[in-house]
């Protein structure tokens, strides 16, 4: 369980129609992103679709069990270790570099704000766009980790993409380029690229088309 998941090949789950590539980042295609629904966006299967799942690895909740699925407790505290130096480090560079250590792909330019918390199990499974900007204490998960099973899954942000503060992103989401998500949001759901949405969980709050009409 040492290598990233390979996002962009996973197509046969998802639901059609699928909509145009996003822009790759650090070299790596985006995984397939696909219409949005009646209500702007992605449904839940999509993002289940791009998920890694299997039971417990014993008869304990399945965390009890996380060095087996992981790559134990070594390369789990070396990743906490960097991740959270990462949180206070004020230099942007610095911190990008440091998550490139860890297995991330990290786009140029990319601005993560204080104290935000990146998946210490899987940190190679997220992708940040060029010219993101992820809020303060903001949190990233590439797993779930349940009584009776454990799930992966990836999570891609686009290029252009503002995180406000304290938002929580689950495994398996694809925002797409240029989306706004509001602060203290739970992003449970593929995001449209262009659209500004927010809330818990979130929903749309303007699509693309509103924006470019209103010349924002």
């Amino acid at each position: 369980m040492d290598e990233s998941f390979d996002i962009a090949g996973q197509t046969s789950a998802l639901p059609h129609p699928i909509m145009p590539p996003l822009t790759p980042i650090a070299g790596i295609n985006a995984p397939p992103l696909p219409a949005p629904g009646p209500d702007g966006l992605g449904s839940s299967a999509a993002r289940k679709a791009r998920l890694h799942i299997a039971p417990s690895p014993g008869p304990h909740n399945a965390l009890w069990y996380f060095p087996r699925v992981t790559g134990g407790h070594l390369r789990v505290a070396r990743n906490a270790l960097i991740i959270q130096i990462a949180r206070y480090t004020p230099s942007l560079a610095l911190k990008n570099a440091l998550y490139r250590l860890i297995g991330m792909r990290v786009g140029s330019h990319v601005s993560v704000g204080l104290m935000v918390m990146f998946d210490i199990f899987f940190p190679q499974d997220v992708t940040l766009g060029d010219n993101c900007i992820i809020g303060y204490n903001s949190t990233i998960l590439c797993h779930e980790f349940t009584r009776h099973e454990w799930r992966r899954g990836p999570v891609w942000i686009g290029r252009d993409v503002t995180i406000g503060a304290n938002t929580t992103i689950l495994p398996g989401v694809v925002i797409g380029d240029g989306a706004t998500v509001s602060a203290m949001s739970l992003v449970n759901r593929d995001v449209p690229p262009g659209a500004f949405v927010g809330g818990v969980p979130v929903r749309l709050l303007r699509g693309r088309d509103a924006k470019d009409s209103s010349g924002g």
